[in-house]
């Protein structure tokens, strides 16, 4: 369903009812002058996430399954694209495909990097998975993978092409963290039989930390982390080594959570949204026991891609977090204060944003989704002058 044209139709329904359960959201700042100017860096068919490797080239995924290597130049242009071949084969529909792309945190001595990406089951099913491989840059702008191995995979295989999530993130103390959406299947975020709808956390290799909170129950619930998610779509730690995920919510309700060791965040049995049929779901504040959001979105914001911001280039930001917002074709910026959040400014873009990353020289560099075949730019802020 259009979220845009959700909001349009839903907002005062979803305010009514909020206001009558006594749940108060905050209020969505007014657009905020961008203190940055926008240059255009090259486009993409259906870009979904990239990453920077060492030497500032940056590593972009297209969710067909092409993996791109930009040579990024001084100018307003890209000067060179390149592809990555022996990239997996993907399911590509809906919202599957090729996903996220990011480093192993040894890249520079091993070369590994991590693709999440939509793999085809049995009959019409399907689910997530990440695989790692050996990246080998050559002398023409391009490269290759080798030794491919899928180290983690969503169970199980369901029919539909939605809410995969699978944005993976390493986190200070080296895990690898991926976040794994609910499928639209609703239950299985509350399943412990599945990995869906959860946020998971592994040794590099695909096996099960032993001092993960679900690890005596074996099986996939050893993977879990925390659980009563929806669709994850961001995951990034502050410099504290906390670990912030946001999600999309059903009619209303996008989520920015803090995300705790074993936490349990109520989807679906709570949500600060409503089902798409118009059917209620209780807010969060009728059952203590689950985790509560650091913030919801009431109209939504559609969150795509999270950072934790850490650069030179807006000194004033550290430690924020950005949002790239789709339905709402912005920049979201949240100041945190301890554990708690609130939304300090958005930015109108104009434009669906799929993905927000910040450069080796901190200036921050944005993704936009595709719209109606003609690409998605990437995007190029910096201070202005």
């Amino acid at each position: 369903m259009n979220r845009s044209l959700l909001n349009r139709a839903c907002v005062a329904v979803l305010a009514a009812s909020l206001a009558s359960a006594g749940y108060a959201e905050e209020a969505a700042p007014a657009a905020a002058p961008a203190p940055f100017q926008v240059t255009e860096v090259g486009k993409f068919s259906e870009p979904w996430a990239m990453s920077f490797l060492p030497d500032s080239r940056l590593l972009v995924s297209e969710k067909k399954g092409a993996l791109k290597l930009v040579e990024l130049g001084s100018g307003a242009a890209a000067s060179k694209v390149g592809d990555i071949r022996g990239v997996p084969v993907v399911d590509h529909g809906g919202q599957g495909g090729l996903g996220d792309v990011v480093l192993h945190p040894q890249f520079a001595s091993n070369g590994l990097v991590y693709l999440s990406y939509a793999e085809a089951g049995e009959g019409d099913t399907r689910g997530a998975v990440v695989a790692r491989a050996k990246l080998a840059l050559d002398s023409q702008g391009g490269g290759s993978l080798s030794d491919v191995n899928v180290v983690w995979r969503q169970v199980p295989k369901v029919s539909g092409r939605g809410h995969y999530g699978h944005r993976i993130a390493f986190g200070p103390d080296g895990k690898l963290w991926i976040s794994s959406g609910d499928r639209q299947k609703f239950d299985p975020a509350q399943d412990m039989q599945s990995n869906m709808g959860k946020i998971l956390r592994l040794n590099d290799d695909g096996s099960v930390p032993a001092d993960n909170p679900f690890a005596p129950q074996g099986g996939v619930a050893a993977q879990v982390w925390s659980l009563g998610h929806r669709n994850p779509l961001g995951i990034a730690f502050d410099a504290q080594g906390r670990l912030w995920q946001q999600e999309m919510g059903p009619a209303g309700g996008d989520e920015l959570n803090l995300v705790e060791r074993g936490g349990n965040y109520g989807y679906p049995i709570v949500s600060n949204g409503d089902h798409y049929d118009g059917r209620t779901i209780p807010d969060h504040d009728t059952r203590p026991e689950f985790e509560a959001p650091k913030i919801t979105w009431t109209p939504v914001i559609s969150p795509a891609g999270l950072i934790v911001y850490s650069g030179s280039a807006f000194p004033a930001w550290n430690g924020d977090l950005f949002i790239g917002g789709l339905s709402s074709k912005a920049l979201v910026r949240i100041e945190v204060d301890g554990t708690g959040a609130r939304e300090a400014a958005r930015y109108d873009l104009g434009e669906r944003i799929r993905e927000v990353e910040q450069g080796p020289d901190g200036n921050l560099w944005l993704l936009e989704d595709e719209r109606n075949g003609s690409g998605g730019r990437l995007l190029k802020l910096t201070p202005k002058a």
